[in-house]
């Protein structure tokens, strides 16, 4: 809207500013400004207005007084006729006093790049015919931050969702996990239970040697305590067990004296005295009456 090659038609006497720092202040704003009358006819510009007029092609000797601006706006075609109409309505509606204010942001791109302006126009105070003042203020940085901002949250956006749906595939994979160590522990227990114990049993009614015999009934302990809560129930109190200690209270649960364990461990009884002390420092025994076997029992 303001990038126009506008023809002078008239000459019309301009306002009075007389008063020198009156003149001195609108010559100081940044915005370019425009006192228009009740037709819209240019009365009187700023400093602002004419040094961009010269910027975008004007002579410098150009008086924009006389030239009618809101016929410039409506006349205005292509990519910008749409923005133009509606500042033309929008200071005719000020004119008519149907507002007291108009306010409009829009794009006036050139060869240096992307432009963007704020249009406000408002009326003027005071008797006689109408006149309103019609200012631009260039808002580039500010629209050009608003894009970036834009941009930003859009990215965020998209990560927010890339993180969501990895989230959502992550919680089936473990939930997939988690059915999968189900099935694998319940293949093992019915392995166990069906295949393996009943061959046990078998063995340990066959004629063995006591020692033997001993021996069948360690293997079956174990492969009991493998399908029974109790080294669960060790992992979930946080209590960390060696391999030896683990036998030695497998056999003490089973209710095999020390000189019975050390026996099968090929150890000496003062070898497994140690881990049953070690054992009930662990299970928090000490000092207390509680008896090893019987605290193994009530966990199992």
């Amino acid at each position: 809207m303001k990038n126009i090659n506008d023809t002078n038609t008239g000459n019309l006497e301009p306002l009075s500013f007389s008063d020198e720092p009156a003149r001195t202040v609108l010559d100081s704003l940044s915005a370019h400004i425009a006192i228009l009358d009740e037709t819209g006819v240019i009365l009187e510009t700023n400093k602002a207005w004419r040094t961009y007029a010269v910027n975008s092609g004007m002579p410098e000797t150009y008086n924009h007084r006389g030239v009618n601006y809101l016929e410039i706006c409506e006349a205005i075609t292509g990519s910008e006729a749409d923005d133009a109409g509606k500042v033309a309505q929008g200071i005719r509606a000020v004119i008519r006093g149907d507002l007291e204010e108009f306010l409009h942001d829009y794009p006036c791109h050139s060869e240096d790049g992307p432009h963007w302006y704020y249009m406000r126009t408002i009326r003027m105070a005071g008797p006689g015919a109408a006149r309103v003042v019609v200012s631009h203020e260039e808002i580039t940085a500010l629209k050009l931050a608003e894009e970036a901002l834009k941009k930003s949250q859009e990215e965020l956006f998209e990560q927010k969702q890339s993180l969501e749906e990895a989230n959502i595939a992550l919680k089936v994979l473990l939930k997939q996990r988690e059915a999968d160590r189900q099935e694998l522990e319940k293949k093992v227990l019915t392995n166990v239970k069906d295949l393996v114990l009943p061959y046990v049993e078998k063995l340990k009614n066959s004629r063995l040697k006591p020692r033997d015999k001993t021996l069948i009934e360690i293997v079956e302990t174990h492969l009991n305590d493998v399908i029974s809560p109790l080294l669960q129930r060790f992992a979930n109190a946080k209590i960390l067990l060696t391999p030896q200690e683990m036998q030695v209270a497998s056999l003490v649960k089973g209710g095999k004296t020390s000189k019975e364990i050390a026996d099968i461990l090929n150890v000496s009884e003062t070898t497994i005295n140690f881990h049953r002390k070690n054992l009930r420092v662990k299970f928090g025994l000490t000092n207390q009456k509680s008896n090893l076997r019987s605290y193994l029992l009530s966990i199992s």
